[in-house]
């Protein structure tokens, strides 16, 4: 039988080199063909080197942007489903998502924006808005978070959230349903760096936090009473947990929309090949998170070339069927 470290220097070699393949193929496939090597000639002008300007411009953010959201949901979702003790929690249950997807469209309808970002800072202080009501209501008396109360406050949270979004829709004028249809999709539509550099340091801060969370996920997976005579500190872990994947999870919508799925399926796919170790899941699941969600945008893009299709509604065609197969599996 494999040890810990056997099964994850496995696990992520595998799929380590799943992801750099489909964040180095991506950018290669669209309905307009290019020269991988004119791309790349610096004796050719950027000005007038096309290839050049799909790949650098159009493609390879957009595969970057990939990467880092699917990489940060997948995460977060297999952070959400250890802390809540179930196996169908996702990035989106308690509530961020909807908090980011209310701002983000206070900022499309009204034009009200937070800084430089635009949109992404708005999406993002919505998500910190949500988490801010959710943690507060599920505060219990010891100091801790009571799981059940979490639950339910991110569950009503999320139907409030949703009734306000369509509240703020019945103002909007046709240009902006549209642009605030594709983006509630969950859209990949990035043409620049800076969203992406702007919630990096977001990401990096969450996964240093996923990282020191493995051991108490595991931990957490026996019960609070097993846990604390194991010596974990349950309302600490507890806390980092939320918190952490909730920032990620902010973090991600801010970038990509409220992509749904993969925090689900990602993780479920994962378990079943590597175990339910957390010290395994999470790095393995991070990996396979960015592969996936290129691999979905890659689909998105030239299923019905030359029109695009927003991301989500491909991960959805793939998500519900394996989340009806979830609840019927024995």
């Amino acid at each position: 039988m494999k040890t810990v470290r056997q099964r994850f220097i496995a696990a992520t070699a595998g799929f380590g080199a799943l992801a750099v393949a489909a964040t180095v193929l991506a950018p290669l496939a669209g309905s307009t063909p290019i020269n991988l090597r004119r791309a790349l000639d610096p004796s050719v002008p950027f000005a007038d080197n096309v290839d050049a300007q799909i790949f650098f411009v159009a493609r390879l953010p957009r595969t970057l942007a990939g990467a880092l959201v699917g990489s940060t949901l997948a995460s977060a979702g297999v952070v959400f489903q250890g802390l809540l003790r179930n196996p169908l929690a996702t990035p989106f249950t308690l509530g961020v998502s909807a908090g980011a997807a209310l701002g983000a469209m206070l900022a499309i309808t009204f034009g009200l924006s937070l800084g430089w970002a635009g949109v992404p800072a708005a999406s993002f202080a919505g998500s910190l808005g949500a988490v801010g009501v959710v943690y507060g209501l599920a505060r219990a008396r010891h100091g801790g978070l009571s799981t059940n109360v979490l639950l339910l406050a991110g569950v009503t949270m999320n139907a409030f959230f949703s009734a306000l979004i369509l509240f703020v829709q019945y103002f909007a004028d046709y240009a902006e349903t549209y642009r605030i249809l594709r983006w509630l999709m969950g859209d990949l539509d990035v043409s620049s760096y800076q969203p992406l550099m702007t919630a990096l340091p977001l990401v990096v801060v969450a996964f240093l936090a996923f990282g020191w969370l493995a051991r108490p996920l595991n931990l957490l997976s026996l019960g609070a009473d097993s846990a604390e005579t194991r010596g974990l500190d349950v309302a600490r872990a507890q806390r980092v947990a939320f918190l952490s994947a909730s920032v990620a999870t902010g973090a991600a919508v801010s970038v990509g929309g409220p992509v749904g799925f993969i925090g689900i399926i990602v993780p479920h796919l994962v378990r079943l090949l590597v175990g339910s170790d957390h010290r395994v899941v999470l790095p393995a699941s991070a990996l396979f998170g960015a592969a996936f969600l290129i691999g979905c945008d890659v689909v998105a893009r030239t299923a019905m070339s030359p029109v695009e299709l927003p991301v989500g509604v491909i991960t959805a065609l793939i998500g519900g069927p394996f989340f009806l197969w979830l609840l019927v599996r024995p």
